[in-house]
């Protein structure tokens, strides 16, 4: 018998062959919500169990792990990549450095967006520049409900949007996800962005994890948790992606994160 689960997974390269049904089962069948953006399915997993299994960012699940929600973490790796690029001023901004943040104005999308959650621990670790010495302005709420963003971050005035303070000097520097658009008049804070992903690398021997899977507590019966990563180890298998499986490679992320997650006051 063939049991169906509701599935919110991203389309990357590495899962193109599952989610385009290439992969075949006789187990199980993935009914698969369309979301052009799969962030936008991580709030009504945690807050209301919708899928039976789903993409979840790192920092999500690391809150949604601590007030008690009923989803297990599987040992699988959907989105990866440096992060040092994605944080941003303005081109002519006096900024020189990461250490010039310091009691700066810094936009991010949530304060528990993933890529805030490693720039964070970076520009601590690397740079001595703690999360709390940076003044943050938030412009969506957490996709746990009950995890509320600590006293440094503010959110900012209803309508406003992250670039359009950015370039009107508003805000001294911003973190954009992977989908930034084009702004000729910005420029990274890192002077020399490959340089400081390498040194991130060098140190902790992995590429930052955005995204990894979940699965609902009370659908992961174990046989149908064993189909389900066959099948996205055989999509991954098509694209070559690369990308980190099992829980020896989990280990070190997870355990960086959930260390930066609890400094920074996400957890």
């Amino acid at each position: 018998m063939t049991t169906s689960w509701k599935a919110a997974i991203g389309r990357y390269r590495h899962t193109a062959a599952l989610l385009d049904g290439r992969i075949a089962s006789e187990l199980l069948r993935l009914d698969v919500a369309d979301f052009p953006n799969i962030t936008r399915a991580f709030a009504p997993m945690v807050r209301e169990l919708r899928f039976d299994v789903s993409e979840m960012a790192i920092a999500t699940y690391l809150q949604a792990e601590t007030h008690g929600k009923a989803l297990d973490l599987l040992p699988v790796v959907l989105s990866a990549r440096l992060q040092e690029g994605s944080l941003l001023c303005r081109a002519d901004s006096a900024i020189r450095g990461p250490a010039d943040l310091a009691g700066k104005r810094i936009g991010v999308r949530a304060y528990s967006q993933t890529t805030g959650l490693w720039l964070r621990g970076i520009l601590q670790e690397f740079h001595g520049v703690a999360a709390d010495a940076m003044r943050w302005t938030t412009f969506e709420d957490p996709h746990v409900a009950e995890a509320g963003d600590p006293p440094w971050a503010e959110r900012a005035p209803a309508g406003a949007e992250i670039g359009a303070m950015l370039r009107d000097g508003l805000l001294d520097a911003a973190i954009f996800g992977s989908d930034a658009p084009p702004m000729e008049w910005a420029r990274p804070v890192f002077p020399d962005v490959a340089a400081a992903g390498r040194a991130f690398v060098e140190r902790h021997g992995f590429v930052p994890v955005n995204h990894l899977m979940v699965v609902r507590r009370d659908r992961a019966e174990p046989a149908l948790v064993e189909e389900l990563l066959r099948m996205l180890a055989a999509s991954d298998a098509q694209a070559s992606s690369g990308l980190p499986r099992g829980w020896d490679a989990l280990a070190a992320p997870l355990a960086l994160a959930r260390r930066y997650a609890a400094e920074q006051g996400l957890i």
